[in-house]
């Protein structure tokens, strides 16, 4: 099972204090816990950072499913712009923003694909209607008319009608597995706080860097 860090108990670090940090996810699942306390809006939201065949980067909102110390899970269509370019590149960048708490975490990483059984288990937790979407939606592709899309989703109804609805071949979750984090939180006069942990080996090192 996947363990849930931002189930910790509270620590001095919740309050931007760096000293004494020494492990990126349990830091982490401090500030996500914080954040799932204040943000009103998808704490777990996050930004996707790929490039594409010829360098130019994208970048689209997204949210965590999931995250233990093997990395951070996502799940989309692999046939989407981003599925593509991640599957090309197996490498991809985060970016976590909380304006309530004034904080921000950046990850880059080389991709994973998660086991078909941790993307059965989640796709079976989705509303009846978001796994019909999965089938219906061609995603980042041309549509022709909102018709079209209504069109499509009303004929996978039809077609799994109460039954059970099986995951799409294309459709399944990422893991970013980090390489490296910064930690940034906000501080009067722009004299923001840095801290930088890097992979190495089985260890992190860290590092300030200045705002």
């Amino acid at each position: 099972m996947t363990e849930n860090l931002s189930d910790n108990p509270p620590s001095e670090l919740t309050t931007g204090d760096f000293s004494g940090a020494t492990e990126p996810f349990r830091l982490f699942g401090e500030w996500l816990r914080d954040a799932e306390g204040k943000e009103p809006n998808d704490p777990n939201a996050m930004a996707v950072a790929t490039v594409d065949e010829t360098g130019m980067p994208n970048v689209r909102m997204v949210l965590l499913k999931g995250f233990d110390q093997q990395g951070f899970v996502f799940y989309t269509n692999f046939e989407s712009r981003k599925g593509r370019e991640i599957l090309a590149s197996r490498k991809a960048a985060l970016l976590f923003h909380w304006k309530s708490l004034r904080r921000q975490v950046r990850v880059r990483g080389t991709v994973e694909i998660v086991s078909d059984a941790e993307a059965n288990d989640y796709y079976a937790s989705r509303p009846r209607g978001s796994r019909i979407g999965a089938w219906a939606s061609q995603q980042s592709r041309p549509l022709e008319s909102r018709f079209a899309l209504e069109k499509a989703v009303a004929e996978y109804g039809l077609k799994f009608g109460l039954g059970e609805i099986p995951r799409p071949p294309h459709w399944s979750g990422f893991r970013i597995v980090p390489s490296g984090f910064e930690f940034w939180h906000d501080r009067p006069f722009r004299l923001h706080d840095r801290l930088v942990f890097e992979r190495a080996g089985d260890g992190w090192t860290t590092s300030r860097l200045y705002p």
